[in-house]
């Protein structure tokens, strides 16, 4: 079983993402941290991430060490993923990487989620199960400045919110992969459901496609 999950940062999708590897037992890919590592790796090297030649080399270079570094979970970090995912090159480099880790899923799994932001569009078109999860840009900046916080992380709302909202700008706006639910993707506005609420609906939107 392959299952995609789209959205936006903040949407819960990583949250729902996890819950659902845990329940069926599949491998799990958070495909932003990738992105996350290639504008880290960028930063670290005194570039900009939108350097298109710097910025390809890291992602080919990409080791999925680094996948665990503490570091990417940052804000900085967060905006030069969004910058050096608008480079084509960027994402052909890392597109083979995704495809490998879903049609060879690690430690034995018999399927893998992966959640990002083409993943149902691009990534895996032929996901057995596809959702977008979406909410207010208010409310996501609310989740996420929570989440920082209880990382004992600096967070101010008014500037999340703006950085979140010029995320949402280049995300949906470039011309390669842009920010958008795959036709065949159940939507799920999380603004007022909380994590076990999503899980539920997702949980019988799966059944339900099994089923048909």
């Amino acid at each position: 079983m392959i299952i995609a999950i789209d959205g936006p940062a903040g949407a819960g999708k990583g949250t729902l993402a996890r819950r659902l590897a845990a329940h069926f037992r599949l491998a799990y890919l958070d495909t932003g941290l990738l992105y996350r590592a290639v504008g880290h790796a960028v930063l670290a090297a005194g570039a900009l991430p939108e350097d298109p030649g710097r910025a390809t080399c890291a992602a080919e270079a990409l080791d999925p060490a680094a996948l665990d570094d503490p570091a990417l979970r940052g804000e900085d970090t967060a905006a030069a993923a969004s910058k050096v995912s608008a480079i084509p090159t960027v994402r052909v480099a890392l597109l083979a990487f995704q495809r490998r880790f879903a049609a060879t899923p690690p430690g034995g799994a018999k399927g893998a989620v992966l959640d990002g932001r083409d993943v149902g569009t691009v990534v895996c078109p032929d996901a057995d199960v596809k959702f977008f999860l979406t909410a207010t840009p208010e409310v996501r900046a609310e989740r996420r400045v929570k989440e920082l916080r209880e990382r004992g992380l600096e967070a101010i709302y008014a500037r999340v919110l703006r950085d979140m909202n010029e995320r949402d700008a280049r995300d949906r706006a470039r011309a390669v992969a842009p920010l958008t639910p795959a036709q065949d993707a159940l939507v799920l506005d999380t603004s007022t459901l909380d994590a076990d609420a999503v899980f539920k609906r997702a949980l019988r939107h799966i059944a339900s496609q099994n089923s048909a």
